[in-house]
């Protein structure tokens, strides 16, 4: 996806109002006050705030990809990969959280087919990278094998977004990394053959 220095601008600033105010205050006309633009300047941009919520999501799908892509690249076997994974994403939704409110924002608004469209991508490319990750470790002999890695998958990215979740609905107000940390120690202690 290739989106312009402008469009860029207008994701950070519906970013900042989305985790500020929350989804159901992000108004085009809120946002176009906030940029100190017209409306149908915006528009110029964005077809819809649901257009501008798309393209937030798929940053984050362009983020993921590259983020695990490194992951992969620098660790060697699963375990030490799998925490190096979540921390990542720890450490990214910090720093960023507006992209973790545009993911829970889909809760809040009308199905689409854009906006689940991106969801589904965004959700793939996690899967595929956590697929690979709990399929070395079964082959390794490191993760069990009784359970398939697709429903390993399952409950780790389950138990991944729960954790997400508690902390946006907290207000951000507990270390999301110190205690997906220990969240992530429970996780592997249940799906290793060593432990």
């Amino acid at each position: 996806m290739s989106i312009s220095p402008r469009q860029l601008e207008i994701i950070q600033a519906a970013g900042r109002l989305i985790t500020e105010e929350g989804y159901a205050k992000l108004t085009t006309k809120r946002l176009a006050e906030r940029m100190q633009f017209s409306e149908p300047a915006l528009y110029r941009h964005f077809s819809s705030k649901e257009a501008i919520l798309v393209a937030m999501l798929e940053q984050l799908t362009a983020s993921v990809k590259e983020r695990m892509t490194e992951v992969v690249r620098m660790e060697g076997s699963p375990e030490p990969r799998l925490r190096a994974m979540f921390d990542s994403h720890f450490s990214y939704f910090k720093a960023h959280p507006e992209y973790l409110m545009a993911i829970f924002a889909t809760n809040y608004m009308e199905a689409s087919p854009a906006t689940d469209k991106a969801i589904k991508d965004l959700m793939e490319v996690m899967r595929k990278h956590l697929r690979a990750v709990i399929e070395d470790g079964q082959k390794r002999g490191d993760f069990t094998a009784t359970i398939s890695a697709d429903m390993l998958v399952h409950i780790v990215m389950g138990t991944f977004r729960l954790h997400m979740l508690q902390w946006r609905m907290s207000g951000r107000r507990f270390d999301i990394s110190r205690k997906g940390r220990k969240l992530m120690d429970a996780v592997i202690s249940l799906i290793s053959t060593s432990r």
